[in-house]
């Protein structure tokens, strides 16, 4: 398959990792090797498994560490060799803590305590918080190292010890549901309506790069939604554009949006 060919189904902006990702592909079946990814967001797991579907001597399986995980490793090999029964390489970190101010802590906290290690994003899976504490899903290579050193999330003393998968306490994910009706299926004004926010004052975190839709940055406010769709603002939060439910008489469409709690 020529380069052109794989570029055409992807955007421009996702050159860099369709390249990463056509190289891991080739390697793993050309080479006879399996290759382990680090965490791949929903969009690169999307690519990498279209990519490796298109080879035809490679395998390729996707594992978050249960049912319904956002974020997964990747598993890719020669199409000769089974993958179910190989390690993923993915261990449950429990955070604790005895002080009750634990519950106030939120995924933003525990996130920027472990990347406040120098830990890559891309080693850190989804990250299940609870009221008396929480499991983060992690490369099992760094449990000995986030075991010794995370003993702080946000100003609260915590502890942290490396449990197995099936230990793993997930928390499901919640959507508060709403109904709105927008003229157009801009970003900017969407957003405006969801998070509450003046249509002017959603631009500047949109063009200052700190909206992301699909797990990509985005930075046109005219850029056009569609279902299913995934939007997330540094400080704001995120949702989902779960449907559109139709046109009113005076041509505005109606959507149903889950907003993350």
């Amino acid at each position: 398959m020529s380069k052109s060919d794989i570029y055409a189904h992807f955007l421009p902006e996702e050159k860099s990792f369709v390249d990463r990702a056509w190289e891991w592909v080739e390697r793993a079946a050309e080479q006879h090797e399996l290759r382990r990814t680090d965490f791949l967001d929903p969009r690169q797991a999307h690519i990498l498994y279209a990519l490796a579907n298109r080879h035809p001597d490679a395998a390729i399986r996707l594992e978050g560490g249960y049912d319904g995980a956002e974020r997964v490793r990747a598993l890719i090999a020669p199409d000769y060799r089974p993958l179910e029964d190989e390690d993923a390489g993915i261990a449950v970190l429990d955070i604790a803590s005895d002080d009750r101010r634990q519950s106030e802590l939120d995924h933003g906290d525990y996130l920027g305590a472990l990347l406040g290690l120098g830990i890559k994003r891309e080693k850190i899976g989804d990250i299940h918080v609870r009221e008396d504490g929480c499991h983060v899903l992690i490369v099992s290579e760094i449990g000995d190292f986030l075991r010794a050193h995370l003993r702080q999330v946000h100003r609260i003393e915590t502890t942290a010890s490396v449990l197995p998968l099936e230990r793993l306490q997930a928390v499901p994910v919640k959507l508060e549901e709403s109904a709105i009706s927008v003229a157009s299926m801009r970003l900017d004004g969407i957003a405006s309506d969801v998070l509450r926010v003046s249509r002017a004052k959603i631009m500047d975190p949109i063009r200052a790069g700190r909206c992301r839709v699909n797990f990509k940055t985005v930075e046109d406010p005219s850029a056009q939604l569609r279902e299913g769709d995934i939007v997330s603002f540094k400080g704001f939060g995120r949702f989902r554009v779960i449907a559109a439910e139709g046109v009113s008489k005076s041509g505005r469409i109606r959507l149903r949006i889950g907003k993350y709690v």
